[in-house]
């Protein structure tokens, strides 16, 4: 039985990475879900597979070597799949130590505690993998169309995030080459789907119009990232770690670019279509909602994935269309309105409004 450590397991990409191992493989493994339960943690994620007999949570920072230590002193771990992380560009903004902290910092403890438990003479425990999950975020900015990000795309941080992100890439890299260190490493177009925290875009929309709320779009809304489905994502991450090279980056995209302002309009559209025509709340959906902001300082224009890479080597493709994805992810909000109803109250929820006032 393969025994997974999953930093940032209660956060919305590890949250449904966890989903889908257990669909995919159920009593056949073992899953730790580490998670400091931070604004964006939320075990309710987690809350219909509590109870399987192979799951387990531990409540630690990343960043503490004692707690960290202990997972793997109690337990077998076989693959570190380490998704924790401050995700969010407008808050390292405004906090950029915190991004150091745990981006950088946790992903170094994450690397120490990891080759102390599988360091066997010259070489590490056979079969054990630590998998980096990053960003595209840390190759910058693209200019002009039909140009991509590859694996082999210079690093052009823009924004802390980033910055941080792309550190922590690096050490992951120095650890392969430094010690021969079993890690590998994906780099990630924009995901979307269920248990998405309400500070990114998607999620943001969907709940502004179900309120009846503005729609804040920075700038002149033409800023364009590639959109992933975070189950086609959760599903490439399975099969780099069965399948890819280690110490090699993998990129991992939706084949999706759209502009900002083209995800606020379907939003609507969808979401007008998906209510029944007699629900009141027809009558304020349309495009007046929306309100452009002052733009994002530093906002990086395009971002677009090239995952030819892991189709090529490992023959991953993303399989749901934007489509789709984008009913799937409404549906999921409409049936879960008490959810994000908590998740943006209290302090959030003062951080929320002063961000779009």
């Amino acid at each position: 039985m393969k025994t997974y450590l999953v930093t940032g397991g209660a956060g919305f990409i590890g949250s449904n990475f966890i989903h889908y191992m257990f669909g995919k493989y159920g009593d056949a493994i073992k899953i730790i879900n580490v998670d400091a339960l931070t604004y964006a943690g939320n075990l309710e994620n987690l809350k219909d597979i509590e109870d399987l007999p192979g799951y387990s949570f531990v409540k630690a920072d990343i960043c503490d070597k004692d707690a960290i230590t202990e997972v793997f002193d109690k337990n077998d771990v076989d693959v570190v799949v380490h998704f924790a992380a401050e995700s969010h560009v407008d808050r390292s903004i405004r906090d950029p130590e915190i991004f150091a902290r745990t981006n950088v910092i946790g992903t170094l403890n994450m690397l120490n505690c990891a080759r102390s438990a599988w360091e066997r003479g010259d070489g590490f425990k056979e079969g054990a993998r630590f998998l980096h999950v990053s960003t595209d975020e840390v190759y910058g900015s693209l200019t002009g169309e039909g140009t991509y990000f590859y694996e082999t795309t210079p690093y052009d941080p823009h924004s802390p995030y980033s910055a941080s992100k792309a550190s922590s890439d690096f050490i992951v890299k120095a650890y392969v080459d430094t010690y021969g260190f079993p890690a590998l490493i994906t780099n990630c177009s924009n995901n979307y789907g269920p248990y998405q925290f309400p500070e990114k875009l998607i999620p943001i929309m969907i709940n502004n119009v179900l309120s009846g709320k503005s729609l804040p779009v920075y700038g002149d809304g033409k800023n364009v990232r590639d959109w992933l489905y975070v189950m086609d994502h959760a599903k490439a991450i399975d099969m780099v770690i069965e399948s890819g090279r280690i110490g090699e980056k993998y990129n991992v995209g939706g084949h999706n670019e759209k502009q900002n302002i083209e995800i606020v309009k379907i939003i609507i559209d969808t979401i007008k279509d998906m209510l029944p025509e007699d629900d009141k709340r027809q009558a304020h959906i349309n495009y007046d909602l929306i309100t452009y902001v002052e733009d994002r300082k530093g906002h990086d224009r395009r971002y677009a994935i090239a995952p030819d890479k892991i189709s090529s080597e490992i023959g991953w493709e993303p399989e749901t269309c934007f489509e789709d994805g984008i009913r799937l992810t409404i549906r999921w909000y409409f049936d879960h309105r008490e959810w994000m109803d908590r998740v943006t109250s209290g302090d959030y929820q003062k951080y929320y409004e002063e961000m779009y006032k």
